[in-house]
């Protein structure tokens, strides 16, 4: 951007307060934040400008072209990184073992957006940058001067689980089972369910040396905004609002009932795909997708769908089909031939699907999941039962939160590796989808909470007013 075209963006601004936002390149990591981006702008004293680089602009086009004359990019080279091939900017490129090189990579922005800070007529007030860009806080205390608000795509309770482990690392990673007994519920986990950015923590080395920094950093920012909400994690938001301060926390969630793309039409969905689900009777089809990153191997394949064929449950299969040579090997195969078998009772989507409107639909009752943050936050403004098989990452700190705290679901499986027993998963697929259980009840109850944290003085307005008048105060040179 030339100073010619900041100047003339200055004077269309008329002063209005201006914010930098900076989303993780992956889509779990981006879209909730860009919803919150949506949220900002509608406001008629902010403008902000998100940072992106060439292969992630495209990402912006829906924000942009909602918000033409608040919605700014500012687009920065990728810098290179030896683990990664040249022309990947994304997670989506190379899946999870993307994660950290891409951290990484991303701290040599540093410099690039001081200088633009610097350079800038009317520069930013404050920045909001996602939490595995932890060095952001940095940035901001010692090289622009501004507050550094964290944002959170997973709950609070992942981030007092995170938080605990890098500050008692020692302690921490000599124990088979991690109690935390300063936390609600006094909950405890088997070493090897810790989230998987602290279990690859290394001292020696460089690169996670620094993402140990930017994860503690992240708990001491200025403020954390969480995209969750009261009813599911009112105790975990107290415990870090009294460990943080009490006006430094927001929950503003679920930012999908709020966001950009929430409520899309029928016309930009798969007509055979709903044709089909207005034919099935209400809360009948099980949802079966594991994110946009994870392939399951074949004996999971094969265990899966075996399950899914004896439990005689109708369901939505969404396969993650991996590289040509997987295919190859005898996925394709597999799939025909259980597509074959099932007849009509269950459809094999290949790739992707609308999550949000499929979850949406009065016939979908049940969501077998591997329990990523933005999946159940939609399950639950769905208001559908959870079938839990957490893997890694974060997933087994939801599952646990879903299931055992908040009871809306059962757990299928767990373990990246693991491999279901057929005839077991059957039944509980059968046993959680086909009359009235306690878990769709709570579900259902769940469901309600969510949609009343987003409404006019829910808990989640609120939040979303608290963060804003305190941009504002910010603006005027005020802090809480």
């Amino acid at each position: 951007m030339s100073p010619g075209e900041q100047n003339s963006i200055v004077e269309m601004e008329e002063k209005r307060l201006h914010l930098l936002l900076f989303p993780y390149p992956a889509q779990g990591h981006s879209r909730p934040l860009l919803d919150l981006t949506h949220r900002l702008a509608l406001r008629p004293d902010l403008f902000i400008t998100v940072i992106t680089t060439p292969r992630n602009l495209s990402s912006l086009s829906s924000l942009l072209s909602a918000h033409p004359s608040t919605v700014h990019p500012l687009v920065l080279p990728f810098p290179s990184h030896p683990a990664l091939p040249p022309g990947v900017e994304n997670v989506r490129d190379i899946g999870n073992r993307g994660n950290l090189p891409i951290m990484s990579a991303l701290r040599s922005l540093r410099r690039p957006i001081a200088e633009w800070f610097r350079s800038n007529p009317d520069p930013p007030v404050a920045i909001i940058s996602d939490f595995f860009l932890g060095w952001t806080h940095h940035l901001a205390v010692e090289d622009l001067g501004i507050p550094r608000f964290t944002f959170f795509t997973g709950g609070a309770f992942l981030a007092s689980v995170l938080d605990h482990c890098f500050l008692n690392y020692a302690a921490v990673t000599a124990l088979e089972v991690v109690p935390f007994t300063d936390l609600p519920n006094s909950p405890s986990f088997k070493e090897e369910h810790l989230p998987t950015l602290f279990r690859l923590y290394s001292e020696s080395d460089t690169d996670l040396e620094y993402i140990k920094d930017g994860m503690v950093a992240n708990t001491s920012s200025y403020g954390c905004i969480f995209n969750s909400f009261e009813g599911l994690e009112g105790p975990y938001m107290e415990h870090l609002k009294r460990k943080i301060g009490r006006h430094r926390v927001y929950d503003v969630g679920p930012l999908s009932l709020v966001g950009l793309d929430s409520g899309p039409s029928r016309s930009d969905l798969c007509d055979t795909v709903f044709q089909w689900l207005d034919g099935c009777p209400d809360g009948s089809v099980l949802y079966v997708c594991f994110g946009s990153q994870k392939a399951l191997n074949m004996d999971q394949m094969e265990a899966l769908a075996s399950g899914l064929e004896k439990s005689g449950v109708r369901f939505i299969w969404v396969v993650y089909m991996g590289s040509a040579q997987k295919r190859d090997d005898g996925l394709g195969p597999l799939l025909e031939e259980f597509e074959a078998r099932i007849g009509g009772r269950g459809m094999v989507l290949r790739g992707w699907a609308p999550q949000v409107a499929i979850l949406g639909h009065r016939a979908v009752g049940g969501f077998l999941t591997h329990c990523g943050w933005n999946s159940l936050m939609e399950a639950v403004v769905a208001g559908v039962v959870l079938l839990a098989w957490p893997m890694e990452a974060d997933q087994f700190v939801n599952a646990k939160l879903l299931v055992e705290d908040i009871g809306v679901g059962v757990r299928v499986c767990e373990g990246a590796d693991a491999v279901p027993e057929p005839e077991n998963l059957s039944q509980v697929i059968a046993g959680s989808m086909r009359g009235d259980t306690k878990e769709k009840a709570e579900a259902k109850k769940l469901h309600k909470k969510a949609l009343a944290a987003v409404a006019p003085g829910g808990s989640s307005a609120n939040g979303f007013d608290c963060l804003v008048g305190q941009l504002l105060l910010l603006g005027q040179g005020k802090q809480a």
